[in-house]
């Protein structure tokens, strides 16, 4: 709500920025997108290499004996 009532203020004291933020900020998502992509994937990466790494340590420890 914030957001909105902050955008309006600016369309009512500074119109054609406001409307240069309106048609930029797609514009921008979508620049945007790819790099994203690429850190959800760097981080699926990440978590592999973690858990290959702390495999060895899961199977050492054995299960937990229930009390």
């Amino acid at each position: 709500m914030l957001t909105f009532l902050l955008w309006v203020l600016l369309l009512v004291f500074c119109w054609p920025l406001a409307l240069l933020a309106i048609v930029l900020y797609p514009l921008v998502w979508l620049i945007l997108l790819p790099f994203r992509l690429v850190g959800i994937a760097v981080e699926g990466v990440f978590e592999l290499l973690r858990a290959i790494i702390l495999f060895p340590a899961r199977v050492l420890r054995g299960k937990p004996i229930a009390t």
